[in-house]
């Protein structure tokens, strides 16, 4: 089934209360709640997403592994941004002291920070247009560092604060290394084993 997105009108609008226990009585879906009302159902998830998807998250448990700087979270993990706005990245990752500054019962549910790096993956079922404007979504509410692979055309979208999108492709005759910059100092992925497993 592709994503499927509910236009839920203002006299309709979902609680905190209400979209938790939606969640929570549909625990085979994933969901998102946009800025404009939009209440996103995601697709279950691919093989191809699976593959590309543990290979990041294992890169990126055991960088943090050492470097014990921050926490790892799974696609399963739904945050609650600024305006109402509830996003659940592939892949994300929280500085550790801005983590643990969060009390208990902020940490419950669907915690109120935004991820310092996010990482989406597209599949063929997934709007690229709707992805990038998650992403941009992402930076304006405080992700510092965003990676959007795009399985279907081989390419990957860098974002940052303040710059120009970053675009890279899989190229067929050598490995695509991405950095985690100064947001993830010394974390490098070869991207090319990959890119082509799929």
């Amino acid at each position: 089934m592709d994503t499927l997105t509910l236009n839920l009108p203002n006299t309709v609008g979902l609680t905190d209360e209400q979209f938790y226990q939606l969640c929570v009585a549909n625990e085979q879906w994933r969901f998102e709640l946009s800025k404009e009302g939009e209440l996103i159902i995601k697709s279950p998830l691919c093989s191809e997403y699976y593959s590309t998807s543990s290979e990041l998250v294992d890169e990126l448990l055991n960088w943090n592994h050492y470097k014990k700087v921050g926490f790892v979270f799974p696609g399963a993990t739904v945050f609650r941004l600024q305006e109402g706005i509830y996003r659940s990245p592939d892949i994300s990752w929280i500085l550790r002291e801005r983590w643990e500054a969060l009390s208990s019962d902020e940490k419950q549910r669907f915690p109120q920070i935004c991820p310092d790096f996010v990482v989406e993956i597209r599949t063929p079922d997934v709007c690229l247009e709707k992805l990038q404007t998650k992403m941009t979504e992402y930076i304006e509410n405080g992700v510092r560092l965003g990676w959007l692979i795009d399985l279907e055309s081989a390419m990957v979208e860098i974002y940052r604060v303040e710059s120009e999108i970053e675009l890279l492709n899989f190229p067929a005759d050598k490995g695509l290394t991405l950095w985690g910059e100064d947001v993830l100092p010394g974390f490098a992925v070869d991207f090319s084993p990959i890119a082509y497993s799929q």
